[in-house]
């Protein structure tokens, strides 16, 4: 179910239910001579398409351009950088909207720059801008001191459940630090380009590689659809668990 091919039949059938809301945190990023610039933002949507087959879920529009970042290249390799505080306020009116609609059960998922869960600008920009909508929002509809009121006296019985106002909108990244542990995890080498290749190879030309050298993609030559199954089989497994 893709939320802009809904109509509001739907949307409060997703609502009724909590169905979880998946919105991809994409990236317009340089990815050496034979990986798309859509890497980061295809390996989630690809991964999150296949999870639909399995799992109810709404998928939202994807959010490609973001704080990317220059660290790989620079301005002039094609990735597309938004400052975080920019981006930070946009992401704070999408999750506003989102809320006041009445969607409680949304996921955030990632795959940049999410080495070992490691919390880096873009993904603290999303926690951030989640966490200052969630508090307006419930300002904006019970109040002030909405949570020191007595409607709010079981608060820490519901910490890590979704009565839980504050796990409403969860960032996740695409693989577990134990999925990475167990498969691999680079930029641009075997292991993105293995992920990548298992669930779009026209996004990938291993042949192109000599192109330009970059020590990133070296390791790409090793990359193969077998290993790439691995991951995406282990990534399912674990988005499966977590997206509930």
């Amino acid at each position: 179910m893709f939320f802009d091919k809904c109509f509001p039949r739907e949307l409060d059938y997703v609502k009724k239910n909590n169905i979880p809301v998946c919105i991809v945190g994409g990236t317009v990023e340089y990815h050496g001579p034979h990986c798309s610039y859509g890497c980061d933002t295809l390996v989630a949507e690809g991964l999150l398409k296949k999870l639909a087959e399995k799992k109810e879920i709404m998928i939202a529009p994807t959010i490609s351009y973001s704080p990317s970042s220059y660290a790989v290249a620079d301005e002039k390799s094609g990735t597309v950088h938004i400052e975080e505080d920019a981006f930070e306020a946009y992401l704070y009116y999408i999750f506003m909207s989102l809320l006041s609609s009445g969607l409680k059960n949304i996921y955030v998922v990632i795959h940049h720059q999410f080495e070992q869960e490691s919390l880096m600008p873009m993904t603290l920009s999303y926690m951030k801008a989640a966490k200052r909508a969630t508090m307006k929002y419930l300002e904006k509809t019970q109040g002030q001191g909405w949570w020191g009121s007595e409607s709010y006296s079981s608060y820490y019985e519901n910490l890590g459940n979704n009565s839980n106002p504050f796990e409403w909108i969860k960032v996740i990244p695409t693989m577990s630090t134990a999925v990475q542990n167990a498969t691999g995890y680079d930029h641009a080498g075997e292991f993105e380009c293995s992920i990548l290749m298992s669930l779009y190879p026209e996004a990938v030309k291993l042949d192109r590689l000599g192109d330009i050298e970059h020590w990133f993609t070296k390791s790409a030559a090793k990359a193969n659809s077998e290993l790439g199954d691995k991951m995406v089989k282990m990534s399912l497994e674990y988005l499966n668990e977590v997206i509930k």
